[in-house]
C-alpha cells in the first residue's frame, strides 16, 4: 500500500530547482530536509520521470509524491513541552537538551506535538511539525507551524534569510571583542558573527567566554564549527572540542536564545526569547538574560 499526491506545475519566470520549489507543495513532506530525502529515495517523479536533486521545472508538469505506508504501534510520545508563544498558525516551545527535534526515532520533539500544542482550527490544519532543527545537545527557542501554509512560509522566512536568530554560548580561550567567520561548511558558504559579553579565568581551561552569536547562514552545526575553527570551542562540545579540554557530563553550552520575524499571517513583529539554562549562570552570575 502506497499514498500519493499530485500537483500541477503552474508557470514559472524562470527554470526553478524542484528541492527549491517543492517545499511545502505536498502535505506529507513539509519541509526542506524532507523532500530532499523525498528526493534521494526516487519517492517524487515529473511527468513519470523519477526525480532528483538536480530536476528543474518551468511550469506545466506534473509532480507526484508516492509513499509508502508506514506501519504505526499506536504509541504515543507523551512530553509536557514549555510552550513560548501560540496561536492558530504556529507556536515556539523551548528545546530542552538530550532530545532530537526529528528524525528516525520514537522519541522526538516532532512526535511529542500533537500531545502538547493545541490543534489549528484554520482549514488548512495538519499535524505541527518544527520548521528548523537544533542540534541533540542545544536548547532554546525551537519554531513550530500548525498548517500547511504557515510551514510553507515560514520556510521561505528562513530561505530568504529574514529570521533574526540569536545564540549564547560559553566558549574557551581568549577571543576579541567581536568578529566574525566565513567558511565552507560541507561545500556551502557560512557566515557567523559574534561579540564577546564577559570573560572569566579558568584554572582548566584557561580563559572561558560568555558571547553572543548570531548566524547569517544556516548550515549544519555551523555555529560549532565556527568558533571551533577560531580556536575557541564550545564548552562542552564532543565533536569539533578541543582534545584533553572536553567538559564531560554537562553537555553543550550552546543556547538559542531569540528568533526575531514577521508573523506570515497577522504581521505581528515576533521577538521570542528563552532564558539561559542555569548551568551558564553558575559560571556568569551577574548575567541577566
Amino acid at each position: 500500500m502506497s499514498h500519493a499526491e499530485t500537483h500541477r506545475v503552474p508557470n514559472q519566470r524562470v527554470p526553478v530547482r524542484l528541492q527549491e520549489y517543492g517545499v511545502g507543495v505536498f502535505k506529507a513532506i513539509m519541509t526542506k530536509s524532507a523532500l530532499k530525502k523525498a528526493l534521494k529515495k526516487a519517492y517524487i517523479t515529473v511527468d513519470n520521470v523519477t526525480a532528483t536533486t538536480a530536476t528543474f521545472i518551468s511550469g506545466g508538469e506534473e509532480i507526484t509524491l508516492t509513499l509508502p505506508d508506514k506501519k504505526t504501534s499506536g504509541k504515543k510520545f507523551h512530553y509536557s513541552c514549555h510552550i513560548l508563544f501560540e496561536d492558530a498558525y504556529l507556536a515556539v516551545i523551548r528545546k530542552p537538551p538530550g532530545i532530537r527535534v526529528s528524525g528516525n526515532h520514537f522519541k522526538t520533539i516532532a512526535n511529542a506535538l500533537p500531545q502538547c500544542i493545541q490543534a489549528s482550527e484554520v482549514d488548512d490544519a495538519i499535524k505541527p511539525q518544527p520548521v528548523h532543527r537544533l542540534d541533540y545537545a542545544t536548547t532554546g527557542v525551537l519554531l513550530i507551524g500548525k498548517t500547511n501554509s504557515s510551514i510553507r512560509k515560514l520556510n521561505a522566512l528562513f530561505q530568504n534569510r529574514v529570521v533574526t536568530k540569536t545564540y549564547y554560548a560559553i566558549t574557551i580561550g581568549k577571543m576579541e571583542d567581536s568578529g566574525e567567520i566565513k567558511s565552507d561548511i560541507e561545500g556551502k558558504v557560512s557566515l557567523s558573527r559574534y561579540t564577546l559579553l564577559q570573560s572569566a579565568p579558568s584554572k582548566r581551561f584557561g580563559q572561558l567566554n560568555l558571547v553572543q552569536l548570531y548566524p547569517e547562514t544556516g548550515r549544519r552545526h555551523q555555529l560549532r564549527i565556527h568558533m571551533s575553527e577560531m580556536g575557541n570551542p564550545i564548552l562542552g562540545d564532543p565533536t569539533y572540542g578541543t582534545e584533553g579540554l572536553v567538559l564531560k557530563g554537562k553537555g553543550l553550552y550552546l543556547h538559542a536564545h531569540s528568533l526575531k520575524f514577521t508573523h506570515p499571517f497577522t504581521e505581528e513583529y515576533l521577538c521570542i526569547t528563552d532564558t539561559l539554562p542555569q548551568k551558564f549562570k553558575k559560571i556568569f552570575p551577574e548575567i541577566a538574560v
